[in-house]
Parts: structure tokens; sequence; C-alpha cells
């Protein structure tokens, strides 16, 4: 089987075309980053993850510019989701 990997110079992912497919995913907050109290929600086992809202999309993005709205508050998982690389492709894909 030949799986060929599709590369950032093969889609040109840019800002202008993200559509934010990685802010469907659940994101775990695992270090501090300054995330607002409330975008963050905790399970009962005190486990804390971003908050969704009801359709699954993040509750930080911005709907009408598909940006997020607490960008330099972000996860570090949101900062080490690079556009582009392959999980981005992947996720996009999806």
């Amino acid at each position: 089987m030949n799986i060929e990997i599709t590369t950032l110079a093969d889609t040109e992912v840019s800002c202008a075309n993200c559509e934010a497919c990685c802010c469907r995913l659940e994101v775990m907050i695992i270090t501090d980053t300054g995330v607002p109290d409330n975008y963050i929600k905790t399970d009962r086992w005190g486990g804390q993850t971003m908050a969704r809202l009801d359709d699954g999309w993040c509750a930080a993005l911005d709907r009408n510019t598909m940006r997020c709205t607490i960008y330099e508050k972000r996860p570090l998982i949101c900062r080490e989701f690079e556009m582009g690389e392959t999980e981005c492709i992947a996720e996009r894909a999806n």
C-alpha cells in the first residue's frame, strides 16, 4: 500500500483558508497559558479541557472570522498544532 503524505506546499493552508478544523478537536489543558476560566470545562475527575459549543466547535472560536479569540492565551496543545503540518492536513481531510 502506497500512502502519499500531503505537505503544506501541496495544500497552501493559510489563515485565509484555514477553516479551523482543529477547533473541533478535544483540547486538554495541561499547562497554564492563561486561558480564561469561562473557556475551561472541568470534568468530574478534575481534568480540564477547552469548553465546546453544542455543535462541537471550540467556545473560543469566533465563528464569523474562524479565528481564535484567545490566541495569545491559547492552550499549549493549540500552540503545538501547526497549520499545514501532517496532523492539520489529516484533520482537514476528515
